[in-house]
């Protein structure tokens, strides 16, 4: 693999002193120098400031470490049901990034919830204890429920800015902090938790990237809107895209980066090998960044103007003995296509001109190689292996 200029990674770890080695004096005097001690503040905000508080500018709704999920109608109508019910609700946790201003950390789809509530955007749907407040907004809901609402509060805890003595340290900890307390909730996913510990500059790039139209078509994933590339609002159908929602498809895009020295690092699971990609490529310079996009856009382009929105299904034989196609994409094809062609990225136009031959030809080539393609094995041979199989069948067909 012809790398780019700055683009060679070394993932030789360095020698650290053992955890287990460390006497009970030098452990007394880590706590004594408060290392890793977050510091903290709780407040409450009366529910009917926080529209006033998030239209005041220092409030950063958005952060880089906040997942894709969003609150459809109904979550939201029962965080305002447990309002009127005075159920608690846990708190919302802020970082003090300067004096008075505050990114969300844990809490973004509660303070929507309730802003879209009190400006009325929000008609309430599928009470189960209140439903004749279904249909009902804020301005029309009846009085005394109304009042006993606006009575209601918000709790937050807020780490305050002294936690950290630097800005790579602030990043480091804030980072720690939302991975535990969001991992007694719904698990994070890998990518969205290599999003929230190792955001950079590459993990931006792969963020961008990820709705690359052609990418989109060959994964299944809805193509950018205008409302969307206007104003960067997803559309009902992305939200409901469970490869959107769950960051696999910035995943793809750091695959694709990571497997251009996957084979050269191959010990270790894939998923630790990812992590310390995305960590080290974060400091690639911006030159490295954009030939990686220009690799990326041009390659993904060739795989769907060659293979079409199946470029990347896999040929497969049942228990039966039939063949049929696995009618979804698959990282088994993808890694080792994407990689192939990526290499002959100057015969694009020849590639494309014998676009049937390609097609006419790849049911065949999976059912000669299907035992190197069956399974999801990423060791240092089967990715090899894959590799090598379609580096022989892109050049069969260029040679022709």
């Amino acid at each position: 693999m012809k790398l780019l200029p700055g683009e060679k990674l070394s993932f030789d770890k360095t020698e650290e002193p053992d955890p287990a080695s460390l006497s009970d004096n030098a452990i007394n005097k880590k706590y004594a120098k408060g290392e890793v001690r977050i510091v903290t503040e709780q407040a409450r905000y009366p529910l009917p400031s926080i529209p006033v508080m998030l239209s005041s500018n220092n409030y950063e709704l958005n952060p880089e470490f906040q997942r894709r999920h969003r609150w459809d109608i109904s979550k939201k109508s029962r965080l305002i049901e447990s309002f009127i019910m005075n159920v608690p609700i846990p708190p919302i946790f802020l970082y003090e990034d300067r004096y008075s201003h505050y990114e969300v950390m844990d809490g973004l789809q509660r303070l929507t919830a309730i802003n879209d509530f009190y400006t009325d955007q929000l008609k309430l749907d599928n009470l189960e204890e209140w439903p004749e407040l279904n249909g009902r907004t804020y301005s029309t809901l009846p009085e005394q429920v109304r009042r006993g609402v606006d009575r209601r509060y918000l709790s937050s805890i807020i780490l305050l800015q002294e936690t950290a003595k630097s800005e790579v340290e602030a990043q480091r900890l804030k980072q720690l902090v939302f991975e535990r307390i969001n991992s007694g909730g719904i698990n994070l996913e890998p990518q969205e938790a290599r999003n929230a510990i190792y955001n950079g500059p590459l993990n931006q790039l792969c963020i961008d990237l990820a709705r690359n139209p052609h990418l989109c078509a060959t994964w299944g994933i809805p193509k950018p809107t205008p409302a969307e590339l206007k104003d960067g609002q997803p559309s009902k159908g992305l939200l409901a895209n469970e490869i959107y929602r769950q960051m696999e498809d910035v995943e793809l895009v750091l695959r694709f980066f990571a497997h251009r020295q996957r084979i050269e690092n191959h010990k270790g699971p894939l998923r630790t090998y990812l992590d310390n990609y995305l960590r080290l490529g974060n400091e690639f310079q911006n030159k490295t960044l954009s030939g990686l996009k220009e690799i990326f856009v041009d390659t993904i382009k060739l795989a769907h103007d060659t293979f079409g929105t199946q470029s990347f299904w896999l040929w497969r034989k049942r228990k039966s003995g039939s063949w049929n196609w696995l009618k979804r994409p698959t990282t088994v094809v993808y890694d080792p296509l994407m990689s192939v062609l990526s290499q002959h990225l100057d015969h694009s136009s020849k590639i494309i001109s014998r676009r049937e031959l390609f097609v006419g030809g790849i049911k065949k080539f999976y059912e000669k190689n299907y035992n190197t393609f069956e399974g999801r094995y990423t060791n240092r041979s089967n990715l090899g292996s894959r590799n090598e199989l379609f580096e022989t069948f892109v050049s069969d067909i260029l040679e022709k």
